[in-house]
């Protein structure tokens, strides 16, 4: 399975699954320290949700602790400067 993220605002982000949304990836304040949550848009049985996910949400200290945990997705921003993929 190959995940990805779209940013579609800073701190927010579409979560595909082999190139369909599945999912967001959102961060849960304005304000240090972050925490970013990653959640399934339907709530599937446990037995059909997509590995890693085992609930509907899961909640990280960081970006970068979540991006780890979905293996370490390719990530496109919605830089000013033009599009860019991070990973």
């Amino acid at each position: 399975m190959t995940y990805s993220l779209i940013q579609l605002a800073p701190g927010a982000y579409d979560l595909l699954l082999n190139g369909e949304v599945v999912g967001s990836v959102v961060r849960n304040s304005s304000y240090q320290p972050y925490t970013w949550t990653a959640e399934l848009l339907e709530d599937l049985p446990p037995a059909r949700r997509p590995a890693p996910f085992t609930d509907l949400e899961h909640v990280f200290a960081s970006l970068e602790d979540l991006c780890d945990w979905l293996g370490n997705p390719a990530m496109k921003t919605n830089n000013r400067h033009g599009d860019a993929w991070e990973r």
